[in-house]
């Protein structure tokens, strides 16, 4: 399931509990794009082996979706471990999925496709955005150029698309998009 399908069904299920969302979708201030959406082939939630009760998963996937620090995201796994035991991978991947799309939104991505071992950052549509004079884009270009055996920069179907092969999970993922943000 992708990220944004979460998200829906999370809006839909905290609707039928009568609990307002609060989920992230406006505009950033200092961001290029409103949201990053993320989707990927990986197992990213919090297993019912982990935490049976919905209304508490409900809960942590509500407040992860809030989070806009890694250490908010390390904060809130502390507290999960110290309540429910280590963290599952399923779970640690989640966590990750949240810092991979606070970093996308960062850099410009309006959707990161990871899957089959692939990382697809759709970067901002409008080809007019200042965002294709930035600093941010500057440093997508260098990061492509100096990892062009595994990179590539092409354009699918009128938008601009970074692809990365050899990416086998959503934390190598963040690796990556934090050494582009250098």
């Amino acid at each position: 399931m992708g990220y944004e399908t979460y998200q829906k069904i999370l809006a839909e299920a905290m609707e039928e509990l009568g609990v307002e969302t609060g989920l992230t979708s406006g505009n950033i201030k200092g961001s290029y794009v409103s949201d990053c959406t993320i989707e990927t082939d990986q197992l990213a939630l919090i297993p019912d082996s982990y935490i049976n009760l919905s209304a508490e998963k409900i809960r942590i996937y509500k407040e992860l979706d809030s989070l806009s620090s890694d250490s908010e995201i390390e904060t809130v796994k502390a507290r999960l471990e110290d309540r429910f035991g280590p963290v599952p991978h399923e779970g640690e991947e989640l966590m990750q999925v949240v810092m991979l799309r606070r970093l996308g939104r960062s850099l410009g991505c309006e959707k990161i496709m990871l899957k089959q071992h692939m990382l697809q950052m759709q970067l901002v549509s409008n080809n007019q955005s200042v965002f294709y004079q930035s600093e941010v884009f500057s440093r997508i270009i260098a990061y492509v150029m100096n990892h062009s055996r595994v990179c590539d920069m092409r354009e699918v179907g009128g938008k601009n698309r970074v692809v990365i092969k050899m990416i086998n999970s959503v934390s190598e993922a963040v690796k990556v998009l934090k050494e582009m943000k250098k």
